[in-house]
C-alpha cells in the first residue's frame, strides 16, 4: 500500500518532466521559425516581383530570381504544413499473440486496443490523441467518424469489417484527457503479426519510413524467430540505424522456474544483443543492453487499471517478482521516451532545418546580388544625372550667348539689306524713263483706252522695277541670309541632342528666300492725271509758264481771269437776307488781289532778271532796233512764222506725240512718288529679311528648348530612379539583415535541439 502514493507522484509528475516535452517544445520552436521564414520569403518574393514589374528597374532582379524565390515560398508552405502534422511515431511489431496490443494498452493505462488470446489485430491500428472528450475511429479512405465505447466493440468492428485487410490502417482517436502519453504528439502504431503476412515490403514503405522507434515484442517463453528477424532486416535496409527496442514479454512465466530465471534471461539477452549489434548493427555492444527489457505487459496493464480505480496496483500481479517487472517496464518507458524524443527531433526536424538554412542562404545571396546591382545602377544614374545637369547648364549659358550674338548679326544684315535696297531703288528711279520707254501698248486718247493703258503701264513699271531690284539685290541678300542661317545652325548644333543633330536640316530646311519689294505702283500712282491736250509752245499760257514758272504762272493766269470777270458789268441780283455773304464771297477779296498782284510783280521782275541773265534782254533790244529799221515787214514776217510754227505743232500733235507726252508726264510724276517710298520699301525689305532670319532662329531655339525640356525630364526621371534604387538598396539590406536573423534562429535551434543529439 505504501508504494501507491509514490507511483502516483511519479505519474502526476510525468506530464511536467516527460522527455516527450522536448519534442513538443522543439516542434513549436521550429514551427515558429518556419512561420517567420515563410513570411520573410513571401515579403522577399513580393519585393522582387515589384522590381521585375518596374520597367525602369530592369536587370536589377531577374525573372529566374523571382521564380526561384516563389518556389522557395511554396516549399516552405509545404514544410510548414508538414511540420504542423509532425508527431512522434513508435511502431510495435512481433509475432501473433506476443502481446503487442497489451503493451500499448499498458502504456496508455487503459484497454484502448483489442487484446486477448489468438489473432485479435488483423490490420494496422494507430492511436493518437484528440482534444475531443469522446473516442472515435476512422478507417482508411473515409472521413467518417465511427464511435467506439468499449474495446470489445472495437474488436468486433474489426472482425466484422471484411473490407479491411492487413495492409489497411485504422486510426483510433483517444481523448488526451484520459491519457497523458498522447498529449505530447505521440502516435502508437500496432501491427498484425509478422508471421501472418508476406507484405513486409509494403508495410515498411507505408507505415515504417516515418517511424522514430521500433519496438519488437517477443515472447520470453520462446526465442527470437526468423520471421521477426527478417522483418527488421528489411527495416534496417530502408532506414539508417533505426532505433529498436526488444521487449521480452510474459516474463512473469519465469517465476514458475526461479532456478532457471537468470540463465534464461542471460540467454535471451545474449541473443538480442547479438541480433542488434552483430546482425543489424544499429547500436554498439555497450548500449545494446539498454534496448532490451523483460516485462509482463498484462501485469502492468492490470495494476495500472486497478490503480486508476483506486485499488492497490499489486492486485494485478500474476506471479512473484511483480515489482521488479513493473520497474523494468517503467525503465523501458523512460528510456523509450528519451529515445523517441531525441530521435523524433532529429528525424523530423533536422532535414527541414538544413533546407531552411539553404533557402535562407540562397535568399540572402539574391538580396546581396540585388543590392550590388542597385548600387551599381545608382552610381551610374548619379553620374548620368551630373552629366545631364552640366549639359543643361551649358545649353542655357551657350544659348544666352548665341541669342545676343545672332541678334546683332540679324541687325547688321537687316541694316545692310536696307542700304542695298535703298541704293538700288534710287538707281532704278533714275532709270525709270527707260522702263517706261520699253512699254508698248495700244494707245488712244479716249478715256476708256487711257484707263486701260495707264493700268498696264503701272503693272509694267511694277514688274520691271521689281525684276531690276531683284537682279541687283536678291542674289546677294539670299546668299547673305543662307550664310547667316548656316552660321546659326552650326552655332546651335552642339546644343541639340544627337538624334536631332542628324535631322536638323529637315527640321530647319534651307530654302531660297524670295524678297518681296511690293512697290504697289497702282496705289501709289492712282491719282496720276495726264494732260495731253494741244498747247502751242508760243501761246499765252505757255509763255506765262515759261517766264513765271509753273506756280507763279498759275497765279498770274488766275489773277487775269479774275480781273477779266471784274471788268464785266455785274448782273442785278435780288437781295435776300442770305444773299449778302454769298455776294461777298463771290467777289474777289481786295487784299487778296493786292497780294496776288504784288506777288505777280515780284515774279515778273525775277523772271525778267532771269531773261536778262540769259541774254533775253539782248534779243528784245535787237528786236526794237529791227522794228525801227524794218517796220511792218518784220511784223508780217513774224506773224507768218508764228502761224507756220503753230500749224506745224498742231499737225505734229499726233497720237504718238500724245503717248510720249503722257509717258514723260508719268515719269516725272512716278519719280516724285517713288522717291517718297524709298525709305519705306527698304525698311520693308529689311523687315522681311529680319523676319526670315528670326523665324529660322526661333525654330532652332524651339529645338534647343525641346532639348532643355528633354534634359530636365531626363534629370527628373534619373532622380526618381536614384530614389527608387536607394529604396531598393535599403529594402534589400533590411531583408538581408532579416535573413541573417533567421539564420541565427536556425543555428540556435540546431545547437539546442539537434547538435546535442549527435
Amino acid at each position: 500500500m505504501a508504494a501507491v502514493p509514490q507511483l502516483r507522484r511519479t505519474d502526476s509528475a510525468r506530464g511536467e518532466f516527460s522527455p516527450l516535452k522536448h519534442f513538443v517544445v522543439a516542434k513549436k520552436k521550429i514551427s515558429d521559425v518556419f512561420e517567420q521564414l515563410l513570411s520573410y520569403v513571401k515579403e522577399t518574393s513580393a519585393f522582387v516581383e515589384d522590381i521585375c514589374g518596374n520597367k525602369a528597374l530592369e536587370n536589377i532582379a531577374s525573372q529566374d530570381q523571382k521564380l526561384e524565390i516563389q518556389a522557395y515560398a511554396d516549399k516552405l508552405a509545404v514544410i510548414k504544413e508538414v511540420l504542423a502534422r509532425r508527431h512522434m511515431k513508435v511502431a510495435f511489431f512481433g509475432r501473433t499473440s506476443n502481446g503487442k496490443s497489451t503493451v500499448i494498452n499498458a502504456m496508455l493505462r487503459d484497454r484502448v486496443l483489442p487484446s486477448g488470446i489468438g489473432h485479435t489485430t488483423n490490420c494496422f491500428l494507430s492511436v493518437e490523441g484528440t482534444d475531443d472528450d469522446r473516442a472515435y475511429l476512422k478507417t482508411e479512405g473515409s472521413d467518417e467518424e465511427k464511435s467506439i465505447k468499449t474495446v470489445n466493440q472495437l474488436a468486433h468492428a474489426l472482425h466484422m469489417d471484411e473490407s479491411l485487410d492487413s495492409g489497411c490502417l485504422v486510426r483510433v482517436f483517444w481523448p488526451k484527457t484520459k491519457c497523458a502519453l498522447l498529449r505530447d504528439d505521440l502516435v502508437l502504431v500496432d501491427s498484425p503479426g509478422t508471421d501472418v503476412t508476406t507484405q513486409l515490403d509494403s508495410w515498411i514503405d507505408k507505415f515504417c519510413l516515418d517511424a522514430d522507434v521500433f519496438v519488437l515484442v517477443a515472447n520470453s517463453e520462446s526465442t527470437l524467430m526468423n520471421t521477426e528477424k527478417h522483418f527488421f532486416h528489411k527495416v534496417n535496409e530502408r532506414l539508417s540505424k533505426p532505433n529498436i527496442f526488444i521487449l521480452n514479454n510474459r516474463w512473469d512465466a519465469s517465476a514458475n522456474e526461479p532456478e532457471y530465471m537468470e540463465h534464461v534471461k542471460k540467454q535471451h539477452t545474449d541473443r538480442c544483443i547479438n541480433f542488434l549489434v552483430e546482425e543489424l548493427k544499429v547500436v554498439d555492444r555497450e548500449q545494446a543492453p539498454n534496448h532490451i527489457f523483460f516485462i509482463s505487459a498484462k501485469e502492468v496493464l492490470n495494476s495500472r487499471m486497478q490503480r486508476a480505480q483506486g485499488m492497490p496496483e499489486t492486485g494485478g500481479a500474476l506471479a512473484e517478482g511483480f515489482q521488479e517487472r513493473l520497474q523494468e517496464f517503467k525503465s523501458f518507458e523512460r528510456r523509450f521516451e528519451e529515445c523517441i524524443s531525441q530521435s523524433a527531433v532529429k528525424t523530423k526536424f533536422e532535414q527541414h532545418t538544413i533546407r531552411a538554412k539553404q533557402i535562407t542562404e540562397k535568399v540572402k545571396s539574391i538580396m546581396d546580388d540585388i543590392n550590388i546591382e542597385a548600387a551599381e545602377k545608382r552610381v551610374a544614374a548619379q553620374e548620368d544625372r551630373e552629366y545631364q545637369m552640366d549639359r543643361l547648364e551649358f545649353v542655357k549659358k551657350q544659348l544666352n550667348l548665341l541669342i545676343e550674338d545672332i541678334k546683332n548679326k540679324i541687325k547688321a544684315i537687316s541694316e545692310d539689306v536696307e542700304s542695298k535696297v535703298s541704293s538700288a531703288m534710287e538707281e532704278e528711279i533714275c532709270r525709270l524713263h527707260i522702263i517706261v520707254d520699253e512699254f508698248h501698248a495700244d494707245f488712244h486718247p479716249s478715256p476708256h483706252v487711257l484707263k486701260c493703258y495707264k493700268s498696264e503701264l503701272l503693272a509694267h513699271v511694277e514688274e520691271g522695277m521689281g525684276k531690276n531690284l531683284a537682279f541687283h539685290c536678291s542674289d546677294a541678300i539670299n546668299a547673305s541670309i543662307q550664310s547667316s542661317q548656316r552660321y546659326m545652325i552650326d552655332s546651335m548644333l552642339p546644343l541639340l541632342p544627337s538624334a536631332v543633330q542628324n535631322q536638323v536640316h529637315m527640321l530647319v530646311p534651307s530654302r531660297k528666300f524670295d524678297l518681296s519689294y511690293d512697290l504697289n505702283c497702282a496705289t501709289l500712282c492712282s491719282d496720276f492725271q495726264e494732260n495731253i491736250d494741244f498747247k502751242f509752245s508760243l501761246g499765252w499760257t505757255a509763255l506765262v509758264h515759261r517766264f513765271l514758272g509753273s506756280v507763279n504762272a498759275q497765279r498770274a493766269l488766275t489773277l487775269v481771269d479774275l480781273n477779266f470777270k471784274a471788268s464785266q458789268p455785274a448782273l442785278p441780283q435780288a437781295r435776300t437776307p442770305s444773299s449778302g455773304p454769298q455776294s461777298t464771297t463771290s467777289q474777289p477779296n481786295h487784299e487778296t488781289a493786292v497780294m496776288t498782284q504784288e506777288d505777280l510783280m515780284v515774279a515778273m521782275a525775277t523772271n525778267v532778271a532771269s531773261l536778262t541773265s540769259r541774254t533775253s534782254m539782248g534779243l528784245i533790244v535787237v528786236g526794237g532796233v529791227v522794228w525801227k529799221t524794218v517796220g511792218w515787214r518784220l511784223i508780217a514776217l513774224s506773224a507768218s512764222l508764228y502761224g507756220l510754227l503753230y500749224l506745224y505743232e498742231r499737225l505734229t500733235w499726233t497720237t504718238k506725240a500724245k503717248e510720249r507726252a503722257l509717258k514723260h508726264q508719268f515719269v516725272n510724276y512716278a519719280t516724285e512718288k517713288l522717291q517718297l517710298i524709298v525709305s519705306f520699301t527698304s525698311s520693308n525689305c529689311s523687315h522681311q529679311v529680319q523676319q526670315e532670319m528670326a523665324t529660322t532662329f526661333a525654330q532652332l531655339c524651339q529645338q534647343v528648348d525641346q532639348t532643355q525640356k528633354e534634359l530636365e525630364a531626363e534629370i527628373r526621371q534619373l532622380t526618381i530612379n536614384i530614389d527608387q534604387l536607394e529604396a531598393i538598396q535599403n529594402h534589400s539590406k533590411t531583408l538581408r539583415h532579416k535573413a541573417t536573423a533567421m539564420e541565427k534562429q536556425l543555428e540556435a535551434f540546431t545547437n539546442q535541439y539537434l547538435q546535442c543529439q549527435q
